[in-house]
């Protein structure tokens, strides 16, 4: 094997669909310190959770990075779902794996989160929120995102650290596996 040489461009890392019509396929991305994929394991109880089959669902992956969450999503049947990305390089990395796919339910926003929540007037009936862990954007976002929720949504968070939301939100499952923890949230009715 040859090793890289310094001058070369970044290291393609990958990550592979667990599930539905591309189960198996990889997803490649660019090399970055701050991305984090969802683990296989985590995914597969996630997936568990919602369901196997995500037909007739718009979704929205937040803050997309690898992509593992979207392309899980979209393989399972979901209608839309439309993936928020702010930086350049997993942006081209995102457009070439979904034209590899040819998922055309894939809508890809090169943007800031809270800016697109923001603009953005549609309603989503599952969200992915996996920010940077050492940020405040996942609180940042949790605040903005209820008008675009459908009834019955599902909000999917992972963070480094046990979590504890906003009175707005009730857990309905959580999980850990080493340093990660996710949940599935839903946002308190009134009344």
């Amino acid at each position: 094997m040859t090793p890289k040489s310094p001058a070369s461009p970044t290291v393609a890392n990958k990550v592979r669909i667990i599930g539905g019509a591309w189960r198996s396929r990889l997803i490649r991305f660019a090399d970055s310190a701050a991305l984090r994929p969802t683990p296989d394991r985590v995914r597969e109880t996630l997936f568990n959770w919602l369901g196997q089959d995500l037909s007739g669902k718009t979704c929205l992956d937040l803050f997309a990075g690898s992509g593992a969450l979207g392309f899980e999503a979209a393989s399972r049947g979901a209608l839309q779902v439309v993936m928020v990305e702010r930086d350049r390089q997993l942006i081209r990395g995102l457009r070439t794996a979904i034209d590899q796919l040819h998922a055309t339910q894939i809508e890809l926003e090169h943007r800031d989160a809270q800016a697109f929540l923001r603009s953005d007037d549609r309603q989503y009936d599952v969200v992915f929120l996996d920010p940077p862990f050492a940020s405040s954007l996942l609180s940042e976002a949790l605040a903005l995102l209820p008008p675009r929720l459908a009834d019955h949504a599902v909000v999917y968070v992972e963070c480094g650290a046990p979590f504890c939301p906003e009175d707005a939100w009730s857990i309905w499952k959580q999980g850990r596996a080493s340093r990660v923890y996710y949940y599935l949230l839903h946002l308190k009715q009134d009344g």
